[in-house]
């Protein structure tokens, strides 16, 4: 994992917390995570294992297989690196490019799986919004062409009635 911050405050050590403070920037492969705090957990091998992250609103953002972006905004973000699970908790947000959102107190959001749980707060209602898939192939829509205008006519003479003084 790599990581820039104002300052660090930790150990290179197995079973240690490492504490990044000020502009976190924390990166592994196509995941990036920002906040304000981190403590970057290790585990017996010194590899992150966990990384959870407070302060002014905890961001977590990673592209899936197919290349869909996937972001998560929170008070408090809780990932498990080894999982792939991120807990995203107090004002939570979890948005999947061209797939929807959703919203609550706390959602869990499996990251191989794309499996997104979720709990109340506030108003007691998890909200999300589910876009309907595109169709390959489907032409955008287009606003329908205007009616062609009619043909110019030419007015007709009144017809001529006889009279009788022929």
């Amino acid at each position: 994992m790599n990581f820039a911050s104002k300052t660090v405050d930790g150990f290179n050590q197995p079973n240690t917390i490492t504490t990044l403070t000020g502009n976190v920037v924390a990166t592994q492969g196509t995941m990036k995570v920002t906040g304000d705090v981190a403590k970057l957990h290790l585990d017996a091998d010194t590899q992150v294992a966990r990384i959870v992250v407070t302060g002014k609103m905890a961001h977590i953002e990673q592209l899936d297989d197919a290349g869909n972006l996937m972001q998560g905004d929170a008070d408090t973000l809780d990932y498990d690196n080894v999982n792939g699970i991120a807990v995203l908790i107090g004002n939570a947000v979890v948005r999947q490019q061209g797939r929807g959102e959703f919203h609550g107190d706390k959602l869990t959001y499996n990251t191989n799986t794309a499996l997104i749980t979720g709990q109340a707060g506030g108003d007691g209602l998890v909200h999300g919004v589910i876009l309907p898939k595109v169709k390959p192939g489907a032409p955008a829509a287009t606003p329908p062409k205007p009616a062609p205008a009619p043909a110019p006519t030419t007015p007709t003479k009144p017809a001529t009635q006889p009279t009788g003084n022929q």
